[in-house]
């Protein structure tokens, strides 16, 4: 086979892979497409430069498929923005493969000429992954060890995150594929070992979820499509819409304890919305209601995250902001060179919430960790607060993606969070998927895509805290970067033995 063919491979085999994440999830399909990539990889033994351009195709292939909902926002306003689209998705696939074919070309080089090369292929992509969430604000997006959320092997997530089920996954499928003769069969029998074991005790924990509390939330879903919700004739009509849903009788025996609205479904500043706020409270009847609204703080606004209570109004400001969506990044810096419109400091795009914020303190309710949007992506994210929190409750408006793979790609970030952290999830969503989420990952209740209404559901139990609460990525870093390093002076003394 021709290496231009076998690239190829490598791209439909990266497509293939993208078929694990939602709304198809097929995580067999996922698994396969691993497969084979990895088998692409490995084949012949290729030089450094070769193994790049092999991984940067396959990353290409699984980007795109993962991805292509980021031309989405260009089509709100197709005029203006639609021609941007192809060179949005072009560029962010091809952009991200380069981490994937970077790792590749560092294992491959690391490796030397033994075919055992596959394995440091585990450790590197583990580390390009964690790359991917981290530097340069980080764009976890679809990471490979999601694959796995529609199995009882998702439960694994609360002790080593989602990027230790990417290191879990790799190492599955690599170990065999390294190994020739008897030693591949007794490496594939004892991955199929792994992870039926994993399976097993993955189902137990599912099947050992505490029974929900007694207390019910109300999740509000005004279905305000992106075109018109900032539109004046039709802000009126989806704020009432959300009142009328807040004030409506309870669809159970119990009134809601607490009641939740999307993100900046306020159609006004906070400061500037005292009327709103007082139909609001009313709408409400005393119960605590939370909220997104934007605010400002002279010429600093922020997209935020309120609640009403009785002892006053607690407000969270977004820390993890949109790169090129809701800020520029070093807009500021480029102000002081003359390079103006673009410093969140001038009234352009969001400035960031301060670190160290409090979490919202809804007293016999619990305490509430807060997430905007773009927050629920991030893992590592949920670490940054003070204290136990006994919830998650994360605001969102995901009208700006369109229907097709995004909003179901969100939620699922959403129940892995809820499994790193032993946490349930309230999830708000202006346009859907709202949901409810137990601490094991699990939907109890949604309002679907596209629909209008509101529910009324139990909030599930908080468990203990998680073993990845506590330890973050930091364990999975560290185990990558040794592998990597054992590995490589394995193969350099293997290279020393034959040229001696």
């Amino acid at each position: 086979m021709t290496e231009w063919r076998l690239r190829w491979l490598a791209l439909f085999c990266g497509i293939v892979m993208g078929a694990g994440q939602a709304p198809l999830s097929l995580w067999w399909l996922a698994l396969a497409g691993l497969v084979g990539l990895l088998w692409v990889l490995g084949r012949d033994a290729i030089r450094t430069r070769v193994a790049f351009w092999r991984g940067w195709f396959g990353g290409v292939g699984y980007f795109a498929a993962t991805h292509f909902w980021i031309v989405d926002p260009f089509f709100v306003d197709a005029v203006r923005h639609g021609w941007m689209a192809p060179f949005a998705i072009i560029g962010l696939a091809a952009g991200m493969a380069l981490i994937w074919g970077a790792a590749t070309a560092l294992a491959r080089w690391s490796g030397g000429v033994s075919r055992a090369w596959l394995l440091l292929l585990v450790p590197a992509l583990t580390l390009g992954e964690l790359f991917r969430a981290y530097a340069l604000t980080g764009f976890p997006w679809a990471p490979i060890g999601s694959v796995w959320l529609e199995t009882p092997l998702a439960q694994l997530a609360s002790v080593v995150g989602v990027h230790g089920l990417t290191l879990l996954s790799l190492a599955l499928i690599a170990g065999p594929l390294a190994c020739t003769g008897r030693m591949r069969a007794g490496v594939s029998v004892l991955a199929l070992a792994v992870v039926g074991g994993l399976w097993v005790w993955g189902a137990g924990r599912v099947a050992d979820t505490p029974a929900p509390t007694d207390r019910i939330v109300r999740i509000v879903q005004p279905n305000a499509p992106q075109h018109l919700k900032w539109h004046p004739d039709y802000m009126p009509v989806f704020f009432n819409r959300a009142l009328d849903f807040t004030a409506a009788a309870a669809e159970g025996t119990k009134q809601p304890d607490m009641i939740v609205w999307p993100e900046t479904s306020v159609p006004s500043l906070l400061g500037h919305a005292d009327n709103l706020l007082t139909a609001m409270d009313e709408a409400a009847g005393g119960v605590p209601l939370v909220f997104g609204v934007q605010r400002n703080i002279g010429p600093l606004y922020y997209n935020s995250l309120a609640a009403n209570t009785e002892t006053g109004l607690q407000v969270y400001d977004k820390r993890h902001l949109v790169p090129f969506g809701e800020y520029v990044p070093y807009g500021d810096v480029l102000s002081e060179l003359g390079i103006t419109h673009l410093a969140s400091a001038q009234g352009y795009g969001y400035a960031p919430g301060p670190e160290g914020q409090p979490l919202i303190d809804l007293g016999p309710l619990g305490k509430g960790l807060p997430l905007i949007c773009y927050e629920g992506i991030f893992p590592h994210d949920l670490r940054g607060f003070e204290g136990r929190a006994d919830w998650i409750v994360l605001v969102t408006n995901d009208a700006w993606f369109g229907k097709l793979t995004m909003p179901y790609m969100h939620l699922d970030h959403g129940r892995m969070r809820a499994i790193e952290t032993g946490l349930p999830m309230i999830r708000a969503a202006n346009t859907g998927i709202s949901a409810m989420i137990d601490a094991r990952g699990q939907v109890t209740a949604r309002i679907g895509l596209g629909e209008t209404g509101f529910l009324d559901t139990p909030l599930p139990a908080t468990l203990p805290r998680t073993v990845y609460a506590k330890n973050g990525d930091w364990p999975v870093l560290t185990v990558a970067l040794l592998s990597l390093l054992v590995g490589f002076f394995i193969s350099m003394s293997y290279r020393r033995r034959l040229r001696d």
